[in-house]
């Protein structure tokens, strides 16, 4: 019994040995296939343009290697800065006048129009002076008409005339300073936007200077940022910029650059710069912050896939595929990009093969056979498949 054990542990030590030898040495299958043991063991022979790249191969067998075109594409200098909005137009309105509130016609967040009265002041004196200019008026006016008359006769003389005229005039200063003052006690809405929280009731007395609301225009939003002074001789007014809200991150705008200062901060090394957007929807407020990304349009380059670039004592290179032979080509890089590289090389062009996968067992003047990136996935898998039969 014990004998028996031992020999079904052997034999599944064997099998498990066998399938990793399978799977994972490339020159088990053709050695088996020369022995007679795949038609044994149920596994297909491998055909010999499915090989690929084996083990103890001849020095002047060509090696199978996945290889992708040269591209090209153009270096873009991105810019992302933090930037602080504002209303396009902001303004706290003040009372001119003292006086006692007497109507409030507003609340918190309605939209005005220009010119509309938002505050009214207790005017009942004003009024009462508005009355009595124009009681005096009509009394000047009465007595330039009597005078006038008179002085047609001859009986008035020219200095009776002057102060006549010089009342006049005085009263309908008068009447015009009446109606200013009584002017003042309606406190109207200087431009048309939205107001804020109000901290006013009818009642309140308030003063001059006193302000009694704040109107915002949020029609656009404006976004102070700053941007280094290399870019300074290429942004431009009217420039596109993208906006995300720190504070809505899932809604990107798009905006342009509405003005550029004149000055170069001497302590930072950047300008400043003002962004505009457009707030249609009216979901931004003054105060937010904003991430800014501007992009700058460069020379064009070549476009390498990262897998490409490799390293030597030299420097980095990529292996290109000329007439069948791998060549080692020196390049330099300019940027590193999630989905490329971005090089110049002289020896090098846009549209070249160059490998990306089976770099490794790559020497100068290496024979290759270029395959597509499909048919050795394919290859890979039959490999695993046949091994997983076992």
């Amino acid at each position: 019994m014990y004998a028996l054990r031992q020999i079904i542990l052997g034999c599944a030590l064997l099998a498990v040995g066998l399938y990793v030898w399978i799977a994972y040495v490339p020159a088990a299958l053709p050695f088996l296939n020369r022995v007679g043991l795949l038609d044994l063991l149920g596994i297909e022979a491998p055909q010999a343009q499915d090989a690929g790249p084996q083990r103890g191969s001849r020095p002047d067998s060509a090696a199978r290697v996945v290889t992708e075109r040269v591209g090209e594409r153009v270096l873009a200098d991105n810019i992302t800065a933090i930037g602080n909005g504002r209303a396009r137009r902001s303004v706290s309105v003040r009372a001119n006048a003292e006086g006692t509130v007497t109507d409030l016609a507003l609340e918190a967040g309605q939209y005005v129009e220009s010119g509309t009265v938002i505050v009214q002041l207790q005017d009942q004196a004003e009024q009462i002076a508005l009355e009595r200019a124009q009681i005096e008026l009509k009394n000047s006016v009465a007595d330039s008409e009597r005078i006038t008359q008179l002085a047609a006769t001859g009986a008035v003389t020219e200095v009776r005339m002057l102060e006549t005229e010089l009342a006049l005039r005085s009263a309908e200063l008068a009447v015009r300073q009446a109606e200013f003052d009584l002017s003042e006690r309606q406190i109207r809405a200087p431009i048309s936007g939205s107001i804020g929280i109000i901290d006013l009731e009818v009642g309140d007395r308030v003063s001059p200077q006193d302000i009694l609301v704040t109107i915002t225009d949020r029609s656009d939003i404006l976004i102070d940022f700053r941007v280094p002074e290399r870019v300074v001789g290429k942004i431009a007014i009217g420039q596109s910029i993208d906006v995300t809200p720190l504070g809505l991150s899932e809604r990107p705008l798009v905006g342009e650059v509405a003005a550029i200062d004149a000055v170069v901060d001497r302590a930072s090394r950047t300008l400043l710069v003002r962004g505009r957007v457009s707030n249609e929807q009216d979901m931004l407020r003054d105060g937010m912050a904003f991430s800014v990304s501007l992009s700058f349009p460069g020379e064009t380059l070549l476009s390498v896939a990262p897998l490409a670039l490799r390293w030597s004592s030299t420097g980095p290179h990529v292996w290109a595929v000329r007439d069948g032979v791998a060549e080692e080509v020196p390049v330099a890089i300019v940027q590193r990009n999630t989905d490329a590289v971005l090089v110049t090389s002289d020896s090098l062009k846009p549209g070249d093969m160059i490998v990306t996968e089976g770099v490794q067992t790559l020497r100068a003047g290496s024979k290759v056979t270029p395959v597509a990136k499909e048919e050795e996935a394919a290859s890979a898998g039959l490999l695993t498949a046949q091994g997983a039969r076992l």
